[in-house]
């Protein structure tokens, strides 16, 4: 698996989403300015709503069209990996995704791209065609089909000579099947990836990715980064069609979805994966032994900020059979209180990608839209999380005081 999750397509995947993670969470948190978390009698959300087209507009040019952006980050990642010109793979990965939309002409107005597959909603066609442009580009580049420009021309008007052939290519084939076969890329590559969609909303799919990331874990192995390599493209789709709707002014208990990443970093993850904020606040609070104190007390501050490395390898739970048995099994109970919790309309589903460096109870309220149903939620996991911790880590702590006492001896 961690091997599969360093494939350069799925690496270049991963890498190309990650990258447009700051215009995501930046893009998503104006849903809190357009749709406010205020009282509708207040006269600052009567003026924010009333103003709603002008303040929602770098949602719309970054959510709206975040697919746009992976692609020319996918393409880039990709071509660097062959050793290829990064700028000159994205931007045929995005110019080979443009193609897959058709036009529509607007009196008045001239032809226009209609946004609604530009967004999470066209990830995976925009995948699939950042692939098909970069492997044009390998494929023209490893047989020499090329243009070649003398020695003397700089590298940058050589490089853009250089790329007319894969241009050419991709027009000609992936504009063809769009134009003239009438091919809808997006309402073919759709039927494949609805039922891994309606799958991935699941309350077994969100048990078997926190069992997966955490079976990584114990061995040391960066779980997020494997599992989200093939997990966060349905993420994001599953995100975007709660902000869609949320946007449209559907209310958040009734979104669509629940399973979107940030479902996972502030219900499961508090603290860290493994939903280790009980661990360090058991250790800190009622550990006897010195290092067990010690280690509580350095890791409280970096685990309220949903930094968990310090625990994770300080314990270690790497490879501890004590503290691996809870850090699998907290992080499914929180997951499924709080899917229970949303599922049944006690708690707003996600909206907002909030940073997740925010303490639980704020990225939660943030990432809900302002639901503070869902600060509370987050706090009762934190609790529930220190209950199961507790016994487990109390006999890793009696070990180690065991282990200092015959030290002293």
């Amino acid at each position: 698996m961690a091997k599969m999750a360093e494939q350069r397509h799925l690496r270049a995947v991963r890498d190309g989403i990650i990258a447009t993670l700051p215009l995501i969470i930046v893009g998503s948190l104006f849903i809190l300015i357009g749709i406010p978390p205020l009282p509708d009698e207040w006269a600052i959300t009567q003026f924010l709503k009333a103003n709603n087209s002008v303040s929602m507009l770098p949602y719309r040019v970054t959510m709206y069209i975040m697919t746009l952006y992976a692609c020319w980050g996918i393409g880039y990642s990709l071509a660097k990996s062959y050793k290829l010109d990064g700028v000159t793979g994205g931007t045929l990965s995005a110019m080979a995704f443009l193609l897959t939309i058709v036009p529509q002409a607007i009196d008045g107005v001239g032809f226009v791209l209609p946004m609604a597959n530009l967004g999470g909603g066209g990830m995976f066609v925009g995948i699939v065609m950042s692939i098909f442009a970069v492997e044009v580009l390998r494929f023209t580049t490893v047989k020499n089909f090329r243009i070649r420009m003398p020695e003397q021309v700089p590298p940058s008007v050589a490089r853009s000579f250089e790329a007319l052939t894969p241009t050419a290519i991709i027009v000609l084939i992936v504009g063809s099947l769009t134009y003239f076969a009438k091919f809808d890329w997006h309402s073919f590559i759709g039927k494949i990836v609805s039922p891994l969609l309606s799958a991935a909303d699941t309350l077994p799919s969100v048990w078997l990715l926190i069992i997966l990331i955490t079976f990584f874990w114990s061995f040391g192995i960066h779980g997020v980064s494997i599992v989200g390599s093939v997990a966060r493209p349905l993420w994001l789709q599953l995100l975007d069609q709660n902000t869609a709707a949320a946007a449209s002014g559907v209310a958040s208990t009734e979104l669509p979805a629940i399973a979107a990443e940030p479902f996972f970093q502030w219900f499961i993850w508090i603290g860290g994966s493994g939903c280790t904020i009980g661990l360090v606040i058991v250790l800190a609070l009622f550990a006897k032994s010195s290092y067990g104190k010690q280690l509580g007390r350095a890791a409280l501050v970096p685990g309220i900020f949903n930094i968990n490395e310090p625990i994770i390898f300080g314990a270690p739970i790497v490879l501890n059979p004590t503290l691996i048995i809870p850090f699998i099994l907290s992080p499914l109970v929180t997951g499924t209180i709080a899917w229970i919790a949303t599922s049944l309309g006690l708690v707003g589903r996600v909206t907002v990608t909030a940073p997740w460096t925010l303490p639980g109870p704020i990225g939660a309220y943030l990432a809900t839209g302002g639901d503070w149903r869902a600060a509370v939620l987050n706090i009762i996991c934190i609790i529930v999380s220190i209950v199961i911790y507790y016994p487990f880590a109390m006999i890793y702590d009696k070990k180690l005081l065991i282990e200092e006492k015959g030290e002293i001896i």
